[in-house]
């Protein structure tokens, strides 16, 4: 008989801290929603605009009326493709987690730009490569500390850099192309196998989930111009599009005792999209 010590917990965030930008909708919501509801004793999330539909100040709302949940969740509005805002969001969540330190840093928050390639202005590549790449770069950079003070062997903090499965193919291309985005989340990848090997022996993981197709406000615009959810599900082996448990799923695994001993892997969340031909490489 083999013995699984602690078992019944190897899935729980039960006292764990976590850092979400990108937090207030979308993918980065139902991560931040998956902790709180997986035992996280705190959960901060990050997002430029506090007010509106989509700020940070109605997703906090929504996470602290989850039901059953122990923890808390609190928002930092924050530009993270910005130096003085990654070393202000950094010194409050300091303050906010004190001596437990931050176990769990999410980098979800990211930029994509839609257009024919020779129309795509300069603006748009600095953007995309300051927010998906630059930005994660330094905020886990200046993270660090605060990491390594909640991070133990056999319990180590978690990184996770939340990338695209356009970071391995090439999607789009032609009247709708992503190339800069592709490009970004290709640089990004590496990044996270580079900062696993760094980040190790401070008893930090570090690993990259990258979705297909999600309906969110990011992926809605290049969905319509494929057809729409139903014609994109048809192309996809599994019949559908990516749902919040599907992420939710993945990232709690990654950042509980469960996915302790996993570091610099890339996992696609897809339903093997990436690996049939269809509308995805259509011009």
């Amino acid at each position: 008989m083999s013995e699984l010590k602690g078992f019944d917990a190897l899935f729980s965030l039960e006292g764990k801290t976590a850092l979400v930008t990108g937090g207030s909708r979308g993918l980065g919501l139902h991560m931040a929603t998956a902790f709180l509801r997986s035992g996280c004793s705190l959960v901060i999330i990050t997002a430029r605009k506090r007010e509106g539909e989509q700020g940070i100040d109605q997703a906090v709302d929504k996470l602290n009326k989850l039901p059953g949940i122990k923890g808390k969740a609190v928002g930092i509005a924050a530009n993270v493709a910005n130096t003085e805002d990654i070393l202000r969001l950094t010194g409050e969540v300091k303050t906010l987690v004190g001596d437990r330190g931050l176990s769990i840093l999410v980098c979800n928050a990211g930029a994509a730009w839609g257009s024919p390639f020779l129309e795509a202005p300069s603006s748009s590549s600095i953007k995309i490569l300051d927010l998906n790449v630059r930005g994660v770069f330094e905020l886990v950079q200046k993270s660090v500390p605060l990491m390594e003070a909640s991070a133990s062997k056999h319990d180590p903090s978690r990184v996770l850099i939340i990338s695209s499965t356009a970071g391995t193919n090439v999607p789009h291309v032609g009247d709708h192309g992503t190339i800069m985005y592709s490009t970004s989340k290709a640089a990004v990848n590496h990044l996270g196998r580079n900062l696993a090997v760094e980040l190790g022996p401070r008893n930090i993981t570090t690993n990259i989930i990258a979705p297909g197709f999600f309906p969110s406000k990011l992926a809605q615009g290049l969905i319509n111009n494929l057809g729409g959810i139903e014609e994109l599900s048809k192309d996809n082996p599994v019949g559908r599009l990516g749902e919040a448990e599907d992420i939710a799923g993945v990232a709690v695994f990654l950042c509980s005792r469960a996915g302790g001993y996993v570091n610099g892997v890339d996992i696609a969340v897809d339903g093997a999209a990436r690996l049939s031909a269809g509308r995805l490489s259509r011009l």
